[in-house]
Parts: structure tokens; C-alpha cells; sequence
């Protein structure tokens, strides 16, 4: 396996930052956080600084090793320089298929040539990526959940031309960050979570939409009979109605299944997103 010591994440949203902090915690790790917009790298130090001092308050961590875990993470816009330092790239930006092309056009171009690359994408496999870097063997999708502080999962996803050494680090390294990876043998749209959470998502909404019981009762539902923590459309609001939204219409882009509900659809063309915008399935005063 590839001894790993630089870390790189490009994209410096709320997934990119937690993804880099968790990284940083562990103290193994020297991280560089890269985002092309100076403003975001600041907005997420400030956003890594306040989940520290949570955890320090909260008695989860020292002092000492938050002040560690923060200085071990660097921000930066340059993307070149960055790369080419990196043993491990993990790509953090949108949810947009031509935006995360052109992070791996520049991966190929000024990445080390053993370095590995993953994509945090929850729905596009790394074969959709990995040919534009020139080494598909040595990526991989390496999907953590949001918030990456609390959520112990990643789904490690090989491409058909990703190799065993890759693999096998892509494996060690979410373990050796204190997180509990699962491996997909072979790609499949939304991997194993996406697909799953899609199919009860879209059933809840057909019986939303039919009429049948309110958001709130078709929660209950759930979260009693099946004791999930948060019902469908709460956990929707908590992800984000745009997230799924543009997932769905990428599946069906794909031909991998439907388009979205109608009642999604309605909710996000109005600006209705969930919990960021105040606005969902329900409201957030």
C-alpha cells in the first residue's frame, strides 16, 4: 500500500472543511484545503474553529489537540502546488458533473503520479472521472456523509479500472482517520445509501403527493415503526432539497431511473431547500 502523509481536499464547503478536520484530528496527517475563492477558506477555518471549541467544551478532545488538529490543516488556493505536494487528493466540490471534470483534468496534470485520487461525490462513479486524469487505476470514489464529524461512514466505490493497491489504502486511510469504511466491489448509481434512502424518499413523496398522510405523520411513521433517528423529510430538509434534486435528475440523466417528484420539484424552483433556507417539507422560524 501507498504510505500516505499529505492529504489534499479541494473544496472548501461544509463537506470539504469537515472532511479536512476529521483528517487533521487524528494527528497523522498534514492536510492542505484548497478552494479557489479566498473567502470560503476563511468562512470554513471560522466554521472548523467553532466545531473545536465545540468539542473541547464538550469534553470530546483537549485543548492541545484541538489547537494541533487546526494547525495541521492548510488552506490554500493554489491547486497546483498543492497537488503536486499531496499522496492522497480528495475531491469535495459541488455536486456538478462538469465542475469535478475540471478538477481531475488538473489532478492529471499536476498531481504526483502515485498519488491516489478519490471523488467525494454521493452519485457520480469514478469511471465518469478517473479517464480524465490519464491514471484511472489510482482513483476511487471515497464518500463520506454530511456532517463528517458525527457521521461514521464512508462508501469506497472501485471503478472498473481502479486497482487492488488502491483500494486496500483508500480502506486503511478512512480507517486511520477514525472511520468505518465499506467497500463497493463494483459501481452501481448512488452506491449503496443514495439508493436506498432515494427509493424511501420517492415513496414518501408518492404517498405526500396521493394524499394518503401529511409530511409530518408519514415521518412519525418511520421514525416509530422503523426506528429511524429523523423521518424522510425531515432528513431531506436536514440534507438539503437541491442535493437530491440534482442527484435525481442526474440518475435520470444516466437512465438509471425517474426524474424527481413533482413535490420536490415544486419546493426547490421556489427557493424552499430546507433547513438553510428557513423552508422545506416544513418550516425552520
Amino acid at each position: 500500500m501507498h504510505e500516505l502523509k499529505r492529504v489534499l481536499v479541494v473544496g472548501a464547503g461544509t463537506m470539504g472543511s469537515q472532511i479536512a478536520l476529521q483528517t487533521a484530528l487524528g494527528g497523522k496527517y498534514e492536510v492542505a484545503l484548497v478552494d479557489a475563492v479566498p473567502a470560503q477558506l476563511e468562512r470554513a477555518s471560522a466554521q472548523n474553529r467553532r466545531l473545536l471549541d465545540r468539542s473541547v467544551e464538550k469534553g470530546r478532545i483537549s485543548e492541545a489537540s484541538a489547537a494541533g488538529a487546526f494547525a495541521r490543516v492548510t488552506p490554500t488556493t493554489d491547486l497546483p502546488a498543492a497537488a503536486a505536494a499531496a499522496d492522497l487528493v480528495i475531491e469535495a466540490v459541488v455536486e456538478d458533473f462538469e465542475v469535478k471534470k475540471g478538477v481531475f483534468q488538473a489532478l492529471g496534470k499536476h498531481a504526483g503520479k502515485d498519488s491516489i485520487l478519490a471523488s467525494n461525490s454521493s452519485t457520480i462513479a469514478i469511471s465518469r472521472l478517473a479517464d480524465f486524469t490519464g491514471r484511472p487505476e489510482v482513483c476511487c470514489n471515497m464518500h463520506f456523509f454530511h456532517p463528517v464529524m458525527v457521521m461514521q461512514l464512508c462508501e469506497v466505490v472501485r471503478g472498473p479500472k481502479t486497482s487492488d493497491t488502491t483500494v486496500q489504502t483508500a480502506m486503511e486511510f478512512v480507517r486511520s482517520i477514525d472511520r468505518t469504511p465499506v467497500l463497493l466491489q463494483k459501481e452501481i448509481w448512488g452506491f449503496i445509501v443514495n439508493r436506498i434512502l432515494f427509493a424511501a424518499s420517492e415513496e414518501a413523496s408518492r404517498l405526500l403527493e396521493g394524499g394518503y398522510a401529511s409530511a409530518e405523520d408519514i415521518d412519525i411513521a418511520v421514525q416509530k415503526g422503523l426506528n429511524w433517528p429523523m423521518g424522510p423529510f425531515h432528513l431531506l430538509d436536514f440534507s438539503g432539497l437541491d442535493i437530491l434534486y440534482g442527484a435525481m435528475l442526474d440518475r435520470q440523466r444516466q437512465g438509471e431511473g425517474d426524474g424527481p417528484p413533482e413535490i420536490l420539484k415544486k419546493l426547490v424552483e421556489a427557493g424552499h431547500l430546507g433547513r438553510k433556507t428557513g423552508r422545506g417539507f416544513f418550516e425552520y422560524p
